[in-house]
């Protein structure tokens, strides 16, 4: 889900717990993730952005190398070599619930009406020149937009979606795309919504158009 602390709904400095999974602010004495671990006994939190491990209320760092399928699963990378071998080779993956899936061919929850999305996105994510420039973030992540620009978000989150139905090392064999279709929301103004159905034809054109100018694309050719 959206990375915001479930008690103030603020973004900044968020922490998971890796008991229940909900989201609270800060570690600091009187934060919400610290009452949280005083109140219900949950005393292991990820920085979601930083992606370390604390324990809490003691506050300190915990570092084991066990914790790393976490954070790979939260933000899946792609060498070059990786990428290049896709679609090559058919090797299904073992999620840690026992399923097996095959990399690519994973579902997208349907949280409530956003099916004509997730078609869409599920299109999208197995073009593999499309599919191969967001795998690498490296390609789009210096790319600068004006102040106050909210459209690179779609950048963003199209590419944490995209490593994520591709991830080799998934906990389930679906994925949510939650944060993605939060980011069509605000960006499209609520012209296509998660709770209403909308034309998957014109969430395509209206994608792919946004994804096109927040890259930096012109009306020229094989601009971005």
């Amino acid at each position: 889900f959206e990375k915001l602390c479930s008690i103030s709904l603020s973004h900044i400095n968020v922490y998971a717990c890796l008991v229940c999974g909900k989201y609270f602010q800060g570690r600091g004495l009187k934060s919400h993730a610290y009452i949280h671990s005083v109140q219900l006994s949950h005393h292991v939190f990820l920085n979601l952005h930083t992606l370390k491990f604390y324990c809490l209320p003691d506050n300190y760092e915990i570092i084991d190398s066990s914790l790393e399928d976490i954070t790979y699963v939260l933000k899946p990378t792609f060498t070059a070599q990786h990428i290049a071998h896709l679609d090559k080779q058919a090797k299904l993956s073992r999620a840690y619930d026992g399923t097996t899936y095959l990399p690519g061919i994973v579902g997208l929850n349907n949280i409530k009406a956003n099916d004509y999305a997730n078609a869409v996105l599920q299109a999208l994510s197995n073009v593999p020149p499309l599919r191969n420039y967001f795998l690498e973030e490296e390609n789009y992540r210096r790319i600068q937009r004006p102040p106050g620009d909210i459209m690179f978000l779609l950048v963003q989150r199209f590419g944490e979606l995209m490593r994520k139905l591709w991830n080799p090392r998934n906990f389930k064999a679906h994925v949510s795309p939650h944060e993605m279709l939060q980011a069509v929301v605000l960006c499209s103004k609520k012209n296509f919504q998660i709770t209403k159905q909308g034309d998957g034809v014109e969430f395509l054109s209206w994608f792919l158009n946004a994804l096109h100018a927040a890259l930096g694309g012109t009306k020229r050719k094989k601009k971005s």
